[in-house]
């Protein structure tokens, strides 16, 4: 018998909905410089590893390591006095510093992409001279100076320019604006290259402001960036509105995930106000890391470096800063101080001031009664800087999740031995970064701008 079967329905086929392939969003790009680690509280002095700041193999080494890594750039600290503690230089300062554009010029004819970042003072220069240097730099470097401003109202500094005192600190930032403005009217007195080749030509400028009345020719071409990058690093209200109107990269101290969300979204939110994009301003932390095969191994690391970091001298030294006051008799190993700040002190001098010394005081005593720390152990928690320590792969991944939810655009990294601590992070953190797509595998520009991503200055002649 032949079985019967049945016939097959044939279902009518469905129209499946149409469906649009959304591309898979490119990670947010991180921009990386480096810190050369001298004359601070993270540079560990006492390791062997640990060389010269001031000999120059030690600032090209850094600045190898940093372009073999792709960054975007070198950057140098500055100081124009040596500071003092109770009337003696203090230990830090005691081979002092070279001045950092001398250094920069160098380093220029040893590399060949990597920006190179100077700190100047905006209080005791003038506009000529050093819009001048910079210039100077940016030509020799093809396009690779950047400008760290820093101010002063400090009369210990003026006394090395005889100017003790002369600025208020309420016209630190005014003069500093008017300085970049001029200076900017300075690059923008020569026409721009032609294009069939042909070079620029001067026009005469004058300037007349609160703080500057100058007027004549300006010396040299204008830069191939326009102007090179202006970096800001101050976190006061004022500091933030110069960010927003004047810098093009922001050096901020907001190490955390939700400080740094929250000064990302504050300054990135005042660029409108003067016709400024989002991405027309960078904003990059300065961080240290600390890496290790396994997670408990770089802990075991970081606990190190940071007693390497903070000796028991160097916490009390840390605590006379904050009370003003001689401390000299105190065990580092026992409890803080029970008497109050002297915000009058003068015990330590060319040091950036504490802000509210009772306020800072109330706040580490709270910390030493909540985890039970003594005035050594309670200074080590409260000065080190914000480190991602973990495994590469963790740090990694950290440093990709700041920039991802807009707590950074990038990072300045302050290694702590000089000048070999970055190549680590370069050898086992780069690679890894490159993988997950969130970092550049070749400068694709000659400039730092072009690093960075920033748009080129209009020329306003």
């Amino acid at each position: 018998m032949t079985p019967r079967t049945t016939p097959e329905r044939t279902a009518k086929p469905r129209t499946a909905p149409k469906q649009t392939a959304t591309p898979r969003k490119a990670p947010k790009q991180i921009h990386l410089a480096a810190h050369f680690p001298g004359v601070n509280n993270t540079t560990v002095w006492a390791d062997p590893r640990s060389r010269s700041q001031i000999e120059f193999s030690s600032f090209e080494h850094l600045a190898r390591t940093a372009e073999r890594g792709l960054f975007d750039f070198f950057f140098l600290a500055e100081g124009l006095r040596l500071r003092e503690h109770k009337g003696r230089v203090h230990d830090l300062d005691v081979v002092g510093r070279p001045e950092s554009l001398t250094v920069l010029n160098a380093l220029a004819a040893v590399t060949e992409h990597l920006g190179l970042a100077a700190t100047v003072n905006a209080t005791f220069n003038e506009p000529y001279e050093l819009a001048r240097r910079l210039a100077s730099l940016d030509h020799l470097s093809g396009g690779r100076a950047a400008w760290n401003v820093v101010t002063s109202s400090d009369a210990f500094t003026g006394e090395n320019f005889r100017r003790g005192g002369f600025l208020d600190h309420a016209d630190r930032y005014t003069r500093a604006a008017e300085f970049v403005a001029t200076a900017r009217e300075l690059w923008d007195s020569w026409t721009p290259d032609g294009a069939d080749g042909s070079g620029g030509e001067p026009r005469p400028f004058a300037h007349r402001g609160q703080h500057f009345d100058i007027a004549g020719e300006f010396g040299l071409p204008r830069p191939p960036q326009g102007h090179p990058v202006v970096i800001q690093a101050g976190d006061s209200p004022e500091g933030r509105e110069f960010a927003a109107s004047s810098a093009d990269v922001v050096f901020t101290r907001h190490g955390t995930l939700e400080a740094g969300r929250a000064f990302y979204a504050d300054v990135k939110g005042r660029l409108a106000a003067y016709g400024r994009a989002p991405d027309d301003l960078k904003i990059m932390p300065g961080v240290t890391f600390v890496l290790g095969d396994t997670a408990a191994e770089a802990q075991e690391r970081a606990i190190e470096i940071r007693r390497q970091q903070v000796s028991p001298q160097n916490a009390l030294l840390a605590a006379e800063q904050v009370w003003g006051v001689d401390l000299s008799s105190y065990d580092p190993e026992g409890p803080l101080p029970d008497i109050d700040p002297d915000p009058r002190s003068t015990l330590v001098q060319g040091r950036v001031k504490v802000g509210d010394p009772f306020a800072v005081a109330e706040k580490w005593r709270a910390l030493s009664r909540a985890k039970g720390l003594s005035l050594h152990q309670t200074v080590i928690e409260t000065t080190s800087r914000q480190s991602f320590i973990g495994t590469p792969a963790a740090v990694a991944e950290q440093l990709e999740e700041f920039v991802r939810t807009d707590a950074a655009d990038g990072f300045i990294l302050v290694p702590h031995l000089t000048p070999g601590g970055l190549d680590e992070f370069v050898e086992r953190v780069v690679p890894l970064l490159q993988e997950r797509g969130a970092y550049r595998t070749e400068y694709r520009g000659a400039t730092l701008r072009s690093h960075l991503g920033l748009p080129e200055p209009v020329w306003k002649g």
